[in-house]
This record gives structure tokens, C-alpha cells and sequence, in this order.
């Protein structure tokens, strides 16, 4: 009986130990995926790919230091970089930082490239501060509020966007934070976002689905 009694142990050990292992490498699940599924795109890494984006609207986007960024406004207007290409359904990974004050935000299925709003695109928001809460950091402005509240001042983030569809998943640092299900924009490029604050990105990765 002590032989068994021993062995069962051992056993409920093993699987608790390979089950918190299965456990952390859950957390990079995303990770694994894109580097061995192929079709992904980086469009941004550290300070490298501002060439990879049309400037629309007035912000003073520069590259240098690791990341990509942007810190004040060049006229009234809000600036944009959108992405050259358009895009239907896909997996969208981006690593931003934000000031406490930042009013930023992945404008998707964007309608008009050359005019990018809230009402011509699908914004996943980055705005800890936004009037109205419901559609602040996390959301789908106009569309989706945000389910699980988060934060993104001070610290580096990441989103992590799918799009199939009509259905829109938002996951903020590995929490679903909203969910869409909406067919008004179909189709588009995608934009980063510069408001106000301080907005840094250091990696923008797109796949097709």
C-alpha cells in the first residue's frame, strides 16, 4: 500500500508540474503561433519602418531610440501613420507605450485613408482618460465598451486585435477587453494614432487570415 501510496504521489506530482508548464507557455501562445504559421508582416520593429506607413493629419512622428513615437501635434489636426496596404481579415499584434495624458488609438477597416475618424473606421482606443469611460482604453469607440477596464499609462502594452468577419476580438496584455460582432466597414488599411501625450511604438505586426 506505502509502494502505491508513493507512486500515486509521484504521479500528481509529474502532472502538476507538466501542467504548469503547459500553463506558462500559454502566455506565449501568440508568440509561437505567429513565428511558425507564416503570412505575418512587421511593419514596425524598434525604430525601423516608418517608411512603411503614409503620414495623414499634422504629428511630429520620429524614429530613433528603439521605437517609433510621436509627442506633439504640428497643426491642429490629429496625425495618423496608415499603413499602405488594405486589409480584411487579420491578426494585428502591436507593442505601444503611452503617457498617462495620451490620446491615441488602431483605427481599422479604415473607409477613407486620406480622412481617418471614428466614424470611418473601427478604433480600438488608447485614451486612459476619455470622457466617457465606457469607450476608454481597451474599447471599440462608438461600438464596443470595454468589458475589463485597464490602464495603459506609464507602462509598455500590448494589443493584440482579430478581425474575421464581422466579429472583432480586442485583447489588452493577454485580457479580452471587448468583443464586436458589426459589418458597417468591411474592408480597409489600418492607422496608428497620435492625439496628445506621449505615444511610442516599438512593434507593429499584421498576418492575413
Amino acid at each position: 500500500m506505502k509502494r502505491l501510496s508513493l507512486a500515486a504521489s509521484l504521479l500528481a506530482l509529474t502532472l502538476a508540474v507538466f501542467g504548469c508548464a503547459q500553463m506558462e507557455s500559454m502566455g506565449d501562445w501568440f508568440s509561437t503561433q505567429w513565428d511558425s504559421i507564416g503570412g505575418g508582416v512587421t511593419l514596425i520593429d524598434g525604430d525601423k519602418g516608418l517608411e512603411n506607413w503614409n503620414r495623414v493629419g499634422e504629428a511630429n512622428w520620429s524614429a530613433g531610440d528603439g521605437v517609433i513615437m510621436a509627442d506633439k501635434r504640428t497643426g491642429k489636426n490629429p496625425g495618423y501613420l496608415v499603413s499602405k496596404k488594405t486589409y480584411t481579415d487579420f491578426q494585428l499584434k502591436i507593442e505601444f507605450w503611452a503617457s498617462h495624458d495620451s490620446n491615441s488609438g488602431i483605427f481599422m477597416r479604415c473607409a477613407d485613408p486620406e480622412r481617418i475618424t471614428d466614424r470611418s473606421c473601427y478604433e480600438a482606443n488608447i485614451f486612459d482618460t476619455f470622457r466617457d469611460q465606457k469607450y476608454a482604453t481597451g474599447s471599440i469607440v462608438r461600438h464596443a465598451p470595454v468589458v475589463v477596464p485597464i490602464k495603459a499609462g506609464g507602462k509598455w502594452n500590448t494589443y493584440e486585435i482579430t478581425a474575421r468577419g464581422p466579429n472583432l476580438v480586442v485583447v489588452l496584455n493577454g485580457t479580452k477587453t471587448t468583443e464586436l460582432n458589426h459589418s458597417q466597414f468591411a474592408s480597409g488599411p489600418f492607422a496608428l494614432q497620435y492625439g496628445q501625450g506621449i505615444v511610442k511604438f516599438r512593434k507593429v505586426q499584421i498576418k492575413e487570415l
